[in-house]
């Protein structure tokens, strides 16, 4: 096929340097060098031709082999993908599975914590109110108490008072100017007596009013203490130190 080419070529060089014929456009070409470039063509052409004609005998077989090539490996690759996507979707389902079973996990831990949260934080709050309650009897025991004796302490008081006044006051009885002074002293001891009695009785009602406003403040602190460990709870902060937050 290049010869066929290669001829062509020399034709077509041989026309261009061929002498023109005036006033025509003919021109005097050496007819035995064409005569023998077109032999040269005419050698070459069957060969070649019959290459051509073999390659277009072989196209429909070429076709069909490239088409059955084709249509297999689509074949092979649909099945491929279909074992793909469904090796996929059974790792994914095992996934979402796994994922499942660690959520239930989760949640069940959750809740149990939380569960224990809530009876720890309840039985801590019924500590603390029965601690409160044990020491505001007890502070409501000695108020009492103490209040008792400083009565009893000024009754008694008050008795010998009443009871040195009356011997004094018979004592000077028969005297007119002594009775009118021991009636005078007599009031100012009874008086006195009325007096030492209200301030003892107004001491003791102070002190027992003191021993109530600090159980009143210890109450209070017992209730934010448990207020602030709820709130703390709901919010999931965890269950606080009850006993520091009592003691402070």
């Amino acid at each position: 096929m290049y010869r066929v080419f290669e001829a062509l070529d020399e034709l077509v060089a041989i026309v261009e340097e061929a002498r023109g014929i005036p006033p025509t456009r003919s021109c005097i070409v050496p007819r035995g060098d064409v005569l023998e470039l077109l032999d040269d063509v005419r050698d070459a052409l069957p060969g070649e031709l019959d290459d051509a004609q073999d390659v277009l005998d072989h196209r429909d077989k070429i076709v069909s082999d490239a088409r059955s090539a084709a249509d297999s490996t689509v074949t092979g690759a649909n099945e491929q993908a279909s074992q793909t996507v469904g090796s996929a979707r059974d790792e994914a389902d095992r996934i979402l599975a796994d994922a499942k079973d660690h959520a239930d996990r989760m949640v069940a831990e959750a809740s149990a914590h939380a569960d224990h949260l809530v009876t720890t934080a309840q039985a801590e709050a019924d500590r603390v109110v029965a601690e409160g309650n044990a020491e505001f009897e007890a502070v409501t025991g000695r108020a009492r108490t103490e209040s008792e004796r400083m009565i009893e302490a000024g009754k008694a008081s008050y008795g010998r008072s009443v009871a040195e006044g009356q011997a004094e006051q018979a004592r000077l009885v028969a005297q007119t100017e002594v009775v009118r002074a021991a009636h005078a002293e007599s009031a100012q001891v009874i008086d006195g007596a009325h007096a030492d009695a209200d301030r003892m009785r107004d001491e003791c009602d102070q002190y027992v009013d003191n021993k109530l406003a600090e159980f009143e403040d210890t109450l209070n602190n017992t209730l934010r203490t448990v207020n602030r460990g709820r709130h703390q709870l709901r919010s999931g902060a965890g269950s606080p130190d009850y006993a520091t937050e009592y003691r402070r």
